[in-house]
């Protein structure tokens, strides 16, 4: 039987938010989304039974970690990445390409042969062309690919973004030649062109000549404030276009995924909710809440009495208090578990909003308040 082919549609909107559907052949997907990161295939501290039971409907794994560890070879024997990991929901896989420049130590830049980098694991010197990261997220099978670009750091320096940017475009046309036809994946561009907006729009502009399936916007959550983030994205809301689903990549905070759906955005990925959740801090609808404060030895009260999915209320605050500051294990997964379920009632929230209409009264009454 044929697969079905990767398709995008939008179904509601209000101003510039929108409600819409991605179609793959795992799985459909409501959009705006929140993608659960599971860097090296796993979402830490959780199942993928307990990832589907949030709601979620995709997930995102990395290119950078895979191709070091274990080899996109190992995985590519058994099936691709679903079958490794046991997990039927789609996936997104990112380009590797802000893991060079976040993690390693040892990079240079090469036009022609991509990033050549020392793996932050053991050293060992690795080529990451733009063919092949296309080449590994293929062996992957993921149904989401992005292109290979180059995030750089955060800057004021114009001509250094601007060398970056085209930098990245001319990666984009390679990777778009690599991956060839694959009607039922995804292959998503990436904007750059830091905070200038005449370069985010060239940038974009150019994108779409080459043709994608979906347009990320890249080279964010690198330091910027919220404010800068906000004022890129609305330098080019105008230009994205309608058809085609808009990635804002590694953000972020509830109230950054507020302000990025007002402006357009549909899928969102951040290690934040996980993360947070190992660390003690977790997200609710009353506001953030560090379990391992002393204040909570004496509240036998639920984390959330907002919360409406998996039971989770059934522990209290004094309780995962104590496993916290006993260092227990389960402290971090019910935490973690906790992180991602609100995010994915957040996001329902503003699905649900956008198509009744009222997406703006619920942004402004939990802006600041997330």
């Amino acid at each position: 039987m044929a697969l079905k082919d990767f398709a995008f549609k939008v179904l509601n909107t209000n101003k510039f938010a929108r409600y819409g559907i991605i179609e793959t052949h795992r799985g459909n997907i409501e959009t705006p989304t929140f993608m659960p990161v599971g860097t090296q295939a796993t979402v830490k501290a959780c199942t993928i039974d307990d990832i589907k039971k949030t709601g979620s409907q995709i997930i995102l794994s990395n290119t950078y970690h895979l191709m070091i560890r274990p080899g996109v070879e190992r995985i590519q024997s058994i099936g691709g990445l679903h079958q490794f990991m046991n997990c039927d929901l789609p996936i997104l896989t990112d380009s590797g390409g802000f893991q060079v420049m976040s993690l390693s130590k040892l990079n240079k830049i090469d036009r022609e042969k991509g990033a050549i980098f020392n793996s932050h694991v053991d050293g060992k010197k690795f080529f990451l062309s733009p063919e092949e990261s296309i080449r590994i997220q293929l062996g992957l099978n993921s149904d989401i690919l992005m292109i290979m670009d180059e995030c750089p750091k955060k800057t004021n320096d114009y001509n250094l973004i601007k060398k970056s940017m085209e930098l990245s475009l001319y990666w984009a046309e390679r990777s778009k030649i690599a991956f060839g036809k694959n009607p039922h994946k995804g292959l998503f561009g990436i904007v750059q062109g830091g905070l200038f907006k005449d370069l985010r729009v060239k940038s974009l502009n150019e994108l779409v000549n080459i043709g994608f399936d979906g347009y990320a916007m890249g080279g964010l959550a690198v330091g910027e404030t919220q404010e800068e983030m906000f004022s890129v994205l609305d330098d080019v809301k105008e230009f994205l276009p309608n058809n085609k689903p808009h990635y804002l990549m590694g953000v972020g905070t509830p109230s950054d995924i507020l302000g990025a759906v007002k402006r357009g955005i549909d899928m969102f990925d951040c290690v934040l909710p996980t993360r947070s959740g190992r660390t003690g801090l977790a997200f609710t609808w009353e506001g953030r809440v560090n379990i391992k404060n002393n204040k909570y030895q004496k509240d036998n009260s639920p984390l959330d009495s907002n919360c409406n999915n998996l039971n989770l209320n059934k522990y209290s605050k004094n309780y995962l208090n104590h496993l916290f500051n006993t260092n227990e294990i389960l402290a971090s997964m019910l935490l973690t578990l906790h992180n991602i379920n609100f995010y994915q009632e957040l996001m329902y929230k503003i699905r649900e909003n956008i198509q009744i209409g009222t997406f703006d009264d619920f942004h402004d009454k939990y802006i600041r308040q997330l």
